[in-house]
């Protein structure tokens, strides 16, 4: 008993991601499409043991397929998962272009599993961003305990989160400090090679940027619209792994020893902290890690109620591939994929 899958931008870090995690987590597939751009077609990805040729998004008829993961971008996302949800599927995005939609639910399974109850309204299920979704993960079990007040949060994001071509810049300028020479950037605004960049997305009219936006917007729509969050998104030198320096205050009393056993217990959390110079996770040590790690909880002095957290995921996991099959996979378990094959 199995479903037929397609995983739109199948040539992509993420698409491909997707793939490997399907197969990792044994979801039930019967029939696997790969698909992308007409340029890509009869290029192969690996599905496990098979070599798959991609197919021409254009050209594909979704009427033949049970769930769409799809990540192919927001200007591609706008256009077609309201053309691929109407076919019949149901749609995972992976963009932004319907996170923010009433009728679309925006899911970490960890979070808000029951949103998925209005899938069907459109047949489109939105993904976070990537930094979201691991802040999320870890602020849900807190606001339940001693309900969430205000968060700042500074991110420290990975050159993944910008795709190949943020990987790729990252790398070539390495390369060329230390043996080409100096390469202008492309990708990023300024350098990223042994620097930060204060910037990701585009500027608002307040002087934040979108990127910025999505965090606190998502937030609210997942968890509770009167949290007050203020952010600072930061693009590091790292290859894969986003990190988040949380600052958390709470409408009632939550000490670091509570906080860090209500983490211990929660879903998709893995508590790393002790007092010594290694008891911390690093984006290394997450990468290719399903959960999101919570390292450096202690108290914060200056409020009546308040904590710090050091969170730390590998983005193109939790961020973005891995939470899109667990969708999968609650729509799964709640029987909420209508055309399954025998």
């Amino acid at each position: 008993m199995g479903y037929r899958v397609a995983v739109v931008g199948a040539t992509g870090n993420v698409g491909r991601e997707m793939m490997n995690i399907l197969e990792e987590l044994k979801f039930p597939v019967d029939k696997m499409h790969a698909i992308a751009s007409r340029k890509s077609i009869g290029v192969e990805v690996d599905f496990g043991p098979h070599r798959i040729k991609c197919e021409d998004l254009e050209q594909f008829d979704f009427s033949t397929v049970d769930i769409v993961l799809m990540s192919a971008g927001g200007s591609i996302s706008k256009v077609w998962s309201p053309k691929i949800g109407a076919a019949g599927p149901i749609v995972i995005d992976n963009s932004s272009a319907f996170r923010m939609d009433p009728d679309v639910p925006l899911i970490v399974p960890e979070v808000n599993p029951d949103d998925v109850s209005y899938a069907h309204k459109k047949n489109i299920i939105a993904n976070p961003n990537c930094s979201t979704a691991q802040l999320v993960v870890a602020l849900k079990p807190l606001h339940d305990a001693a309900k969430i007040k205000r968060v700042v949060v500074s991110t420290y994001q990975s050159v993944s989160g910008a795709g190949k071509e943020g990987m790729d810049e990252l790398w070539d300028q390495t390369k060329g400090i230390f043996v080409l020479g100096p390469s202008e950037p492309k990708k990023f605004p300024k350098q990223i090679a042994f620097n930060v960049i204060p910037f990701i997305g585009s500027f608002n009219d307040d002087g934040y940027t979108d990127e910025e936006a999505k965090m606190w917007n998502e937030v609210h729509k997942m968890i509770d619209p009167d949290i007050a969050l203020t952010v600072t998104c930061v693009r590091v030198p790292v290859m894969v792994g986003h990190s988040e320096c949380v600052n958390i205050e709470f409408h009632n009393a939550l000490d670091d020893d509570d906080a860090r056993e209500i983490l211990r217990d929660a879903p998709g959390v893995m508590v790393i902290d002790s007092r010594d110079d290694k008891g911390y996770i690093t984006p290394k040590e997450a990468q290719g890690e399903h959960a999101v790690f919570v390292s450096r909880i202690r108290n914060d002095p200056t409020v009546k109620h308040g904590l710090n957290l050091w969170v730390v995921s590998d983005n193109l996991r939790k961020g973005a591939a891995l939470n899109a099959v667990q969708i999968a996979e609650l729509l799964h378990e709640r029987g909420l994929i209508h055309r399954e094959l025998a």
